[in-house]
């Protein structure tokens, strides 16, 4: 027996999802969505085709939607479905994805909200409750009304606000932030993923907005989605989006580039090839790639950049999970793609930084120039970041400590190429 999830964008259907009896997935454009000429594809590497993809052609992008790792074996747990049923877990969290998506059962149309569905605040007692939950039920999986999926490893669960207040969404409602609780097994997470995404803003990178918040001494993050825009109507509206894994055909579990994943080499390629004004986004990956290697956040693999399909075109996405994992021993401190043949900032030098630029398609010349700068900038911002971050309930110890860890990197990073050769 064969099963179905139709494939929804913009209240539109896109094609169908199925699974047959061998468990097997498949997915295939509807006819009037192929007709279309205005109708983009789903994926780079999903290009539009009558031919139906295969399991290996169209499972990096589905299952790129769901989350992975830990928080995919206890989604499944708490669904009652096995872990790498890619199906199932698209089947019971695909109501609300990253990007324009929404995955439902065939004959179940695209709805708003009913008046009597609306979202209402959690107070105090409600957000410890999502807080204590998340660890056991990644997503809120399972709860009643709610299916809602996000890539990644770190626990999370997408909300919208009432009146800047959270609130879980009403069956079909767009979510429009991302609430991520401390990391238990490291200290202070929330104040150094807060610190680290607002000094990549300060230097003038893009960056999704974040808010650092406290609740009975209970910290979180709340992200706000650069994947959702709001309407004149007051309504929120899905932008389509897929990371670099997902565009270049990368299953999630082979993310990093030590295990076959994306290299820098292949992310510049990929903007190059599907961006509306690719000229200007490799300069904007290019000071992503910088700022990472100042910041300390080792984990930037193909699954922390994306694409955002709107208006603009095609186009690199603010950047997001920006952490400095150095602060943190138990962590490796390689980088998830090399710079260069260059494994850690203790190895970058000035070959490093040669070979990256070959990688990358650039001069030299400019890479030096941005390396100076951007580390000027976090020199020049890094402290008053910290001290804007300086609320009650947040450790204020653990914000300078990470503004001196990222103002001697970038020291350390104008250093190096200061001694590169032109």
């Amino acid at each position: 027996m064969t099963r179905a999830l139709d494939i929804w964008w913009d209240s539109r259907l896109v094609g169908q999802l199925t699974q047959n009896q061998h468990g097997e997935l498949g997915f295939a454009y509807a006819p009037d969505w192929l007709n279309d000429d205005e109708a983009l594809p789903l994926s780079a590497s999903l290009p539009k085709r009558a031919e139906p993809f295969t399991r290996r052609e169209c499972r990096p992008f589905f299952g790129g939607l769901l989350p992975e790792e830990s928080q995919r074996d206890a989604a499944a747990r708490a669904l009652g479905v096995s872990p790498g049923n890619d199906f199932a877990l698209l089947d019971r969290l695909g109501g609300d994805v990253a990007g324009a998506l929404q995955l439902l059962p065939p004959g179940e149309a695209t709805t708003a909200p009913a008046l009597d569905q609306r979202p209402h605040p959690l107070d105090d007692a409600g957000l410890i409750r999502v807080l204590d939950t998340l660890p056991v039920r990644p997503l809120l999986a399972g709860e009643e009304g709610l299916r809602l999926s996000l890539a990644g490893a770190q626990s999370k669960v997408p909300v919208v606000l009432v009146d800047g207040a959270v609130a879980l969404p009403a069956p079909g409602q767009p979510t429009t932030h991302i609430l991520k609780p401390p990391i238990s097994r490291f200290s202070a997470t929330t104040e150094n993923e807060a610190f680290v995404m607002r000094l990549a803003a300060a230097v003038g990178l893009d960056v999704a907005p974040v808010e650092a918040r406290v609740v009975r001494d209970r910290t979180f993050l709340l992200v706000q989605r650069y994947d959702r825009a709001g309407g004149d109507d007051g309504n929120v509206r899905r932008i389509h989006q897929e990371d670099f894994c997902q565009a270049l055909g990368v299953p999630p579990e082979t993310k990093y580039a030590s295990e076959g994943g994306p290299t820098f080499k292949d992310c510049f390629a990929l903007l190059r090839s599907v961006a509306a004004r690719p000229a200007v986004d490799v300069l904007k990956l290019l000071d992503a790639v910088i700022f990472n290697v100042i910041a300390g956040n080792a984990d930037a693999h193909g699954k922390n950049f994306s694409i955002l399909y709107d208006g603009e075109g095609p186009r690199l996405a603010p950047l997001y999970d920006l952490l400095a994992t150095v602060a943190y021993p138990d962590l490796s401190p390689k980088f998830a793609m090399k710079i260069g043949n260059r494994a850690t900032l203790a190895e970058l030098d000035e070959k490093g930084w040669t070979a990256f630029a070959a990688d990358a398609g650039l001069g030299l010349p400019l890479i030096r120039r941005r390396v100076s700068e951007i580390s000027d900038g976090v020199k020049a911002q890094a402290h008053d970041v910290a001290g804007m971050l300086m609320n009650p309930g947040l450790d204020e110890a653990a914000l300078s400590r990470f503004a001196e860890l990222d103002t001697d990197r970038a020291e350390r990073c104008a250093g190096i190429v200061q001694r590169t050769p032109e």
